[in-house]
């Protein structure tokens, strides 16, 4: 059972990046899958988080409006498309994932999570 990312990379500000997460050993049904990100020198913090019992989304105020989680219809792939990218959303972005998760998203980052992958990152350029 794991998680992979891919999709991180170096960009302009203003850019766009989408990054997946790949489940591999089980799938997403029932889950809430997390993007979690960590800038040197600073804490993770939770970016954003979709819950596949009810659709429901969840986004930190630094990324509403820019961001969009979303997860396939097979449920093995969670992405993140990332708009209008700006310096300080550089960091590392991991991708966790919780299961047995009925509740709605904005509730995820109160839970430990299961699963994490190792990480992609993702530069922006000023």
């Amino acid at each position: 059972v794991q998680l992979v990312e891919s999709g991180g990379g170096l960009v302009q500000a203003g850019g766009s990046l989408r990054l997946s997460c790949a489940a591999s050993g089980f799938t997403f049904n029932d889950y809430a899958i997390a993007w979690f990100r960590q800038a040197p020198g600073k804490e993770r913090e939770g970016v954003s988080c979709i819950s596949t019992s009810d659709e429901s989304t969840y986004y930190a105020d630094s990324v509403k409006g820019r961001f969009t989680i979303s997860s396939d219809g097979a449920r093995t792939t969670a992405n993140l498309q990332m708009n209008n990218l700006k310096p300080e959303d550089t960091a590392v972005y991991y991708c966790a994932a919780v299961g047995h998760f009925y509740r709605d998203a904005h509730q995820c980052f109160g839970y430990g999570m299961d699963y994490w992958g190792k990480g992609t990152p993702v530069t922006v350029s000023s």
